[in-house]
């Protein structure tokens, strides 16, 4: 299953949400628009988006709010990764240049700036206080997960829980949120709104443990950003922290060096470790106990091809290689 039999369903809904993208993007600024569309335009997988979609087509909605918060969604998305970029400095992401290469770090965190008031001057013209709220928290918990994730680089004592804590706020939570705005156009029940969020969560986090996983068994061609990247940062992911806490002594003292120096010095080393050591299966299991909360979730909505959907997403979340 890949991502265009997936969004089949959802098909005009996605290319309405392109228009509306398109129409938001304006600004009469000129390097704004460029930055923006740059980024915009450089082949995500508009998960996001797709999810506030499905969600709310499971629930029976049928109107075009949907489009606009889908659209919000993906520019929050969008403004954390320019952000991502200039603190990582990272000079590649999806086979292309970042933005920062291209234009600068300034103008790369300025039009962040935009895209982020952009998108709450979008939602507040939903005029649903609910969606208002849903959205401006997950916003402000995303930027602390940056934050935890930026007080984390470099320390080798990271373990699980403090890891999935990233993962929950800086990812998860704008997946959750697309979600559970969704269940809340489409007027679903108490119930069915939780369940969506929790799915929404569940499977933001799994997305993000096989992202981890990749950065040491994807090819650079599939994944479009180097192989590393997280060591060199010094990121300690769910791999590198199997390797410490259930490697040999020497594999456990490699891995601990190169978080707290970083770079890409001891790569092939580490590389070696983490593959001779499990780690790479046993954060795929991870992925897929995620995963699988995530389908158990919504198990209560009523039969749908969205539900379906949903349901093949979470399986596509942890058996794609890109």
């Amino acid at each position: 299953m890949n991502l265009e039999q997936l969004y089949a369903l959802i098909g005009p809904d996605m290319k309405a949400v392109d228009a509306v993208i398109r129409q938001r993007l304006h600004s009469d600024v000129v390097l704004v628009r460029q930055v923006a569309e740059y980024i915009i335009q450089s082949g995500g997988k508009r998960l996001r988006p797709a999810l506030v979609l499905l969600a709310a087509g499971a629930l029976g909605y049928r109107g075009t709010h949907h489009h606009e918060l889908a659209a919000v969604v993906e520019f929050i998305h969008t403004a954390t990764l320019l952000h991502d970029d200039v603190v990582d400095e990272s000079d590649l992401r999806r086979g292309r240049d970042t933005a920062n290469a291209l234009f600068g770090n300034a103008a790369s965190v300025l039009v962040g700036d935009f895209l982020y008031s952009r998108a709450f001057q979008m939602m507040v013209a939903v005029d649903d206080m609910r969606v208002m709220r849903v959205l401006s928290d997950a916003t402000n918990i995303i930027a602390e997960g940056e934050v935890l994730q930026l007080m984390n680089c470099h320390d080798a004592d990271v373990d699980e829980t403090r890891y999935l804590q990233v993962i929950r706020y800086k990812t998860a939570k704008l997946f959750e949120a697309a979600a559970q705005l969704g269940a809340i156009l489409g007027g679903a029940s108490p119930e069915a709104e939780a369940g969506l969020a929790v799915y929404g969560m569940h499977l933001g986090t799994a997305f993000q443990i096989v992202d981890d996983v990749l950065d040491y068994s994807g090819a650079e061609a599939d994944t479009g950003k180097h192989l590393g990247d997280d060591l060199a940062e010094g990121k300690p992911t769910l791999p590198l922290i199997h390797v410490m806490q259930h490697g040999t002594p020497a594999q456990a003292a490699l891995v601990r060096n190169a978080i707290e120096r970083g770079g890409r010095d001891e790569f092939a080393a580490v590389l070696a470790a983490v593959r001779d050591s499990g780690a790479l299966e046993h954060a795929r299991r991870a992925a897929e106990a995620e995963a699988a909360l995530a389908t158990a979730a919504i198990s209560a909505l009523p039969p749908s091809q969205y539900k379906e959907s949903l349901l093949q997403l979470s399986a596509f979340a942890v058996s794609r290689n890109f």
